[in-house]
């Protein structure tokens, strides 16, 4: 009775059917993937030049160069 329930129990595994893709698929989807990376990298560059801008997040040393070149102006001492 025991072996029975257990048997029951097991589940067996589904198999998964692939189909090879195309070279123009995969060029299609890889360009796809590009441009969604790139629209994401550009929103959050985007993003950190208005919080510079705002001063909610500290500046790094090439964007304390971009923003304020005065701090960086030898000729002032």
């Amino acid at each position: 009775m025991g072996a029975e329930e257990e048997q029951k129990g097991i589940e067996e595994p589904t198999r998964v059917i692939t189909q090879p893709i195309t070279q123009a698929q995969f060029l299609s989807w890889k360009q796809n993937k590009d441009a969604d990376a790139s629209a994401k990298k550009a929103e959050a560059e985007r993003k950190r030049a208005e919080d510079v801008v705002a001063g909610t997040v500290a500046m790094n040393g090439r964007e304390l160069f971009l923003h304020e070149p005065w701090v960086f102006d030898n000729t002032r001492y």
